[in-house]
């Protein structure tokens, strides 16, 4: 079986599907391995680490894709693309099938057997093809970071012989795999952070980091299928802007981590809670591709309102490719295992890993919510 690994034209995008590393893990799979000259440079693997692991170099795209059964990208591929893929190959990347439904049509009529990493269903067995997850925790690592740059102050304390200068503040809204991480990253930089979340249950969690959990008097919570937030009454969101309002004021750096699956992001920062905060404070929202959770937001931008810069970066994990290639190469390849046996594809549509991720197949499209945008 024969798998095609293409390299990335989306711009700002530096990962790879697979790195080096598992070239082998998909050879014991029966596999054998064709990377595109120069997929894995932006992200710091060579041409001559991916053949000394066993893959063989392609000058191009077209070439890659003679022969191939399976495809691996991290991006959507482009129409170019899609019109070189053979007819019957199986594709797997980041496809967004919600939002970007004519894509996933074309697919279907070009007989690709598509699968949408962002589809893989939130259970255990699937924890280790995730690769939402491990995307969002480069992404909450590197926002803080981003954010600590931006910064006209120190986030740690220091006691030094020109005086004290006190710990930042920062606050996280969404604790899920990015809040948390950025929970993590910013305790490590020595901020004083605060954290909420509607849903009860990471209270703990977010405690266990050291953070402080935000609560209203009033429980406010949206805690929706397989763990993810849903939307809140209007009641409950007005008592949540209020508490954010509140903490938001004397606050240095704000990280927004929250959205809703096939939705538009929370509005969680109004244009009033960024006027209120000081000059040289910075907003980092990690929801800007989905309409962000501040009012001011901007994707790819960062804007400036009464000296508040507030940033809404467009892939984060492609800014720290090495590892985010890794962990997403990872995903793929244990996904993998589940669509090979003894060497050739076997897609058994009652597991309900390939059922849930898998958007179209025999020119079909097969994901409901994609075919109901497609009419």
């Amino acid at each position: 079986m024969n798998v095609a690994v293409l390299g990335e034209t989306l711009p700002g995008e530096h990962r790879v599907a697979l790195i080096p590393a598992g070239v082998p893990k998909l050879e014991k799979l029966g596999c054998q391995v064709t990377v595109v000259s120069g997929a894995g440079i932006q992200s710091h693997f060579s041409n001559e680490e991916y053949r000394e692991a066993g893959a063989t170099i392609a000058p191009d795209v077209k070439t890659a894709l003679q022969g191939a059964d399976v495809v691996l990208k991290v991006q959507a591929p482009t129409d170019d693309e899609i019109a070189a893929l053979p007819e019957g190959v199986v594709l797997i990347s980041l496809l967004s099938p919600l939002t970007q439904p004519e894509l996933i049509g074309r697919l279907a009529s070009a007989k690709v057997s598509a699968f949408a990493l962002e589809l893989i269903p939130r259970i255990t067995r699937a924890q280790s093809m995730d690769v939402l997850s491990s995307q969002a925790t480069v992404a909450g690592y590197k926002a803080v970071l981003t954010g600590a740059n931006e910064l006209a102050k120190f986030l740690p304390m220091f006691m030094t012989a020109a005086g004290t200068i006190r710990p930042g503040k920062v606050l996280i809204l969404g604790a899920g795999v990015a809040g948390l991480q950025a929970i993590a990253t910013a305790r490590r930089l020595g901020a004083r952070v605060e954290a909420f979340d509607v849903r009860p249950a990471v209270k703990e969690q977010i405690e266990s980091l050291g953070a402080t959990f935000l609560e209203t008097e009033e429980e406010v919570t949206g805690e929706g299928e397989g763990g993810y937030a849903k939307e809140l009454s209007e009641e409950q969101h007005q008592r949540e802007l209020e508490l954010i309002a509140a903490h938001i004021v004397d606050t240095d750096l704000v990280i927004t981590t929250a959205q809703i699956p096939g939705r538009p992001a929370p509005r969680l920062i109004t244009e009033e809670m960024v006027d209120s905060m000081h000059p040289g404070s910075v907003i980092v929202d990690l929801a800007a591709s989905s309409g962000g959770n501040c009012a001011v937001t901007r994707e790819g931008e960062t804007v400036i309102r009464n000296g508040v810069k507030v940033m809404g970066p467009a892939n984060l994990p492609a800014e720290i490719p090495t590892h985010a290639s890794q962990m997403f190469s990872k995903n793929v390849e244990t996904l993998l295992k589940e669509l090979v046996s003894e060497g050739e594809l076997s897609l058994d549509f009652e597991d309900e890993i390939i059922d849930g991720t898998c958007v179209t197949h025999g020119g079909q499209v097969r994901h409901g919510p994609t075919k109901e945008k497609l009419g």
